[in-house]
């Protein structure tokens, strides 16, 4: 078997568009850095120092999004596979990453204008098919399954070079997030 190693380059071919192969973005950068680059998410957050810094992309089909991910020792869980809450937390945040882009073009918004547009995990499914192996970079490819609605239910794959790992079926909620601040902390 040929494991392909993905470069930046790689990753940087998944341009975002708006669905007419227009490019949405012409400076190539990822969802995560359009719409919320002051995150602290530790899954997606560009500011979280600590935390492993996704990048979400359009895929040029303009149906999934994409994203790669080189887990490091860290994250082990049997000796030479990754742990698979780590595959969790990566299907987590790039699925959301995934609804919140299709809202987005679903309302024929360039990605990030304002008002901003925020979900949270309502139910999150992980089914592990094969054991994923560490030292070659995970590939996520994640769509809207149904309709883009408030709750929204989003399906993602998890390859390891071109195997099959793991696969999420999840839902994600639209919120106003300084409402969803105020009421997290409430009896």
């Amino acid at each position: 078997m040929i494991i392909k190693k993905y470069t930046d380059v790689d990753i940087a071919q998944h341009r975002l568009t708006n669905g007419k192969n227009t490019p949405m973005n012409t400076n190539n950068l990822a969802l995560q850095d359009l719409v919320a680059p002051d995150g602290v998410c530790f899954g997606c957050g560009s500011k979280n120092t600590n935390g492993l810094r996704i990048k979400s992309y359009w895929d040029t089909d303009n149906l999934h999004v994409v994203m790669t991910h080189l887990p490091d020792d860290r994250y082990v869980g049997w000796p030479s596979l990754v742990y698979g809450g780590l595959i969790s937390c990566l299907i987590d945040c790039h699925s959301n990453w995934t609804a919140m882009a299709n809202h987005y073009r679903n309302e024929d918004r360039e990605i990030g204008t304002l008002p901003r547009i925020d979900c949270v995990t309502g139910t999150l499914g992980v089914k592990y098919i094969k054991p994923t192996p560490l030292g070659v970079p995970l590939i996520l490819k994640a769509r809207i399954e149904g309709e883009v609605k408030r709750a929204t239910r989003v399906l993602c794959e998890v390859y390891a070079g071109d195997i099959l790992t793991a696969l999420g079926d999840s839902i994600f909620v639209r919120v106003n997030v300084g409402h969803l601040a105020k009421t997290a902390h409430k009896d």
